[in-house]
């Protein structure tokens, strides 16, 4: 009976692993969390400065209200 070498999975390297694909794989997924977040922090940064301040105080004022923190 001949083997067909050219089935997935029947060529006797279905043990090897390979950790170089998983590394890289999870490098690429840290970096692209690490430049979202700091893009956000940027653009947070970005839009705070130029917003009025009370703008700003209406803002914080309505997330406490919706988070169910009391403020008067």
């Amino acid at each position: 009976m001949q083997r067909n070498l050219t089935a997935v999975g029947c060529d006797g390297t279905e043990t090897k692993m390979n950790a170089l694909n998983h590394t890289s794989a999870k490098t690429s997924t840290v970096l692209t969390s690490v430049l979202f977040v700091a893009m956000l922090g940027m653009t947070t940064l970005f839009l705070s400065g130029f917003a009025h301040s009370q703008t700003l105080h209406d803002a914080a004022h309505d997330v406490r209200h919706s988070t169910g923190f009391p403020c008067h």
